[in-house]
């Protein structure tokens, strides 16, 4: 079993753009999100995946994801996803001590278009880390900032 160590911020300014090693298109929908875990479905620049989530204990939960077939993910986002496909813009950026930043521009649905997240994965929850100019608020453990919420809110 994989566990992911991931700390969330809302971000104030567009300065990681100009930092970004790469960027991503997504999209993405819930199959299933009960409240002690999630079944996601992503197409990411033409590959796609699925990842199953457990429940977050502040900052830390289980985690699987597994490549499938792209033809797969798309008739899944089309036929058994529950509430709206989100769309976003992911950026990279380097934080130092191979960590990095991953910066979630939302597209669609327009409910949460110009929403922008970024987070970081660490080696262990309290782990220090660089914080960027454009780092805002920590939003880590609140529950209005998962991705299953955004797009079941739409």
């Amino acid at each position: 079993m994989a566990k992911e160590i991931e700390r969330k911020f809302l971000v104030t300014g567009d300065g990681y753009r100009a930092e970004a090693t790469a960027v991503r298109h997504m999209r993405q929908g819930y199959v299933s999100r009960r409240p002690g875990g999630t079944v996601r479905v992503r197409v990411a620049d033409g590959r796609g995946y699925l990842t199953v989530k457990g429940i977050n204990t502040g900052a830390v939960r289980s985690e699987w994801e597994y490549e499938i077939p792209a033809a797969d993910a798309e008739s899944m986002l089309a036929e058994v996803c529950e509430g709206a496909v989100l769309a976003k813009r992911r950026y990279v950026v380097p934080a130092g001590g191979g960590l990095r930043w991953e910066i979630d521009e939302f597209e669609a649905p327009a409910r949460v278009s110009g929403l922008v997240v970024a987070e970081i994965e660490l080696p262990e929850a309290d782990a220090a880390f660089e914080r960027p100019a454009w780092l805002g608020e920590e939003v880590t453990g609140r529950a209005e900032y998962y991705n299953s919420n955004l797009d079941a809110q739409a």
